[in-house]
């Protein structure tokens, strides 16, 4: 009977296999692709008959050719990647920060009862908190300065990775912790070989939220703490704004929406990575 057994749950393996090797790499991309371009075209189509209908005069709401093209004579320019290499080293500064912050807090809270009671509200409160009520106490401690930034950045994100470690150390299963006491782990043993692990796939979720949160903060606070002679991309959004430049603000618009697309794709590879390693993948194909 258990030989039977074997057989037909190592039949199936073999026909999951064959079906996952039959496809290629070119199918595979081709997969993932043809949603995200339908969904490109789809929005261009739609703004384009916005455009058309006249509901806003086109100095005001430019067409998708004039915003691209605009776009793309940004892309020459050197100014360009000075802004966005200054917006992305304060965003990774800001997020490693936070990632920090959030462990720390997060592994303290979740094992010490007394941090548990007294700080887990707060936490969760300081998530729900708007990153822009932060900005008059930053502006106010760190005057109009980069700190300000990246003060608010920490404090947007650091809750959201707080949780998500806190989740899955709550989410562990038992079993593991059994496991992990016969074998002789106790506390940062225990942690680092058992509950780290076990908890990793609630953390990359409060990690990606986390990012979220810190990006939405970082445009908040370029848009409001303008430094001189530094440029970035929330200083040039504010500056089309300011000329009245519709165009340049809707290309810097999607320039920060595909920065913000191609991190969640980088989260989403290493959450696909985390699910295949543990065996949890179950899409068919």
């Amino acid at each position: 009977m258990t030989a039977d057994l074997s057989q037909h749950i190592a039949g199936l393996d073999a026909l999951e296999l064959s079906n996952r090797e039959r496809q290629s790499l070119a199918s595979r991309l081709w997969a993932r692709s043809w949603p995200m371009i339908s969904a490109i075209v789809l929005v261009l189509a739609v703004w384009e008959l916005v455009v058309l209908s006249g509901w806003r005069p086109e100095y005001v709401l430019p067409g998708p050719v004039t915003v691209l093209a605009d776009l793309w004579n940004r892309l020459g320019e050197a100014e360009f990647y000075q802004a966005l290499g200054v917006t992305m080293r304060r965003a990774i500064t800001g997020f490693a920060i936070a990632v920090l912050v959030g462990l720390v807090v997060g592994a303290a809270v979740s094992r010490v009862r007394p941090l548990r009671a007294a700080l887990g509200s707060l936490i969760t409160g300081l998530q729900t908190m708007p990153s822009i009520a932060w900005f008059p106490l930053a502006i106010l401690f760190f005057k109009l300065s980069e700190s300000a930034i990246l003060f608010v950045v920490v404090l947007g994100a650091a809750p959201s990775i707080a949780n998500g470690l806190i989740a899955g150390v709550d989410y562990t299963p038992p079993l593991l912790l059994r496991a992990g006491h016969i074998l002789g782990l106790r506390r940062l043993a225990l942690y680092r070989h058992v509950i780290l692990p076990a908890s990793l796939p609630s953390f990359l979720s409060g990690l990606k939220q986390g990012w979220a949160f810190a990006w939405r903060s970082l445009m908040a606070g370029e848009l409001l703490v303008i430094i001189a002679h530094q440029t970035s991309i929330g200083e040039q959004l504010d500056n089309a704004r300011e000329l009245s430049d519709a165009p340049g603000l809707l290309a810097t618009m999607i320039v920060i929406l595909v920065i913000g697309i191609v991190v969640d794709m980088c989260f989403g590879a290493a959450d696909n990575a985390l699910r295949r390693r543990w065996g949890l993948d179950q899409r068919v194909g």
